[in-house]
């Protein structure tokens, strides 16, 4: 089977799940002016922002791990099913870390965050690994740029689960270093894409 509907289905339910981010953000002008209302929304800008650019960045490992891919089969489906499963589910976390950030719940909204992202992140290895273990992998694909995926792949669980971990002793530690994780894996994407460009 080819990768063609998995490819448009895939883009579909990434562009819902950026477009359904902004629809939580919004702002509450019963009992202040609008500029105080529009200021003290400010963890929703922050998390709407934080989690647009880390659906792109899975956007963009998505794209570059398929177009690897010469072929899928049923059990491939399934796994991307569930990753995109975990990515459909992101406003949902999202929509907590913006509306609660800033109580006694702080790290309750944090540990949901960080699951969600530790969870797709799972689904990711599992997704890539599964094809390069059953040989679905383009036979003409270069086996650099296979390597450096699975390189850069290997160390995202135990990153995510060591960020969401620190909600434990400060959540804004923890949401600080998933936004600082998003920023990092932006680079590096770039920098892998750019590598396969040369290669």
């Amino acid at each position: 089977m080819r990768t063609g509907r998995l490819e448009a289905f895939s883009d579909g339910v990434f562009a819902i799940a950026a477009t359904l981010l902004i629809i939580d953000v919004g702002v509450d002008v019963h009992e202040q002016r609008l500029g105080d209302a529009l200021a003290h929304a400010w963890p929703e800008y922050a998390a709407y922002a934080v989690s647009f650019l880390t659906i792109g960045v899975m956007w963009v490992n998505h794209h570059a791990t398929i177009d690897l891919v010469g072929r899928v089969d049923r059990g491939f489906l399934f796994l991307n099913v569930g990753l995109l499963l975990c990515v459909a589910f992101v406003p949902f976390p999202t929509r907590l870390l913006a509306e609660f950030v800033r109580t006694h719940d702080a790290r309750d909204a944090a540990l949901a965050y960080g699951g969600t992202l530790v969870v797709t992140a799972i689904f990711f290895q599992a997704h890539w690994f599964y094809a390069v273990g059953r040989g679905l992998i383009r036979e003409d694909a270069d086996p650099r740029a296979v390597a450096g995926i699975s390189r850069a792949f290997r160390p995202g669980v135990p990153i995510y689960a060591a960020a969401t971990a620190l909600a434990f002793v400060t959540p804004w530690l923890s949401v600080a270093l998933f936004a600082g994780l998003t920023l990092f894996y932006m680079v590096e994407s770039s920098l892998l894409g750019a590598r396969a460009g040369r290669s």
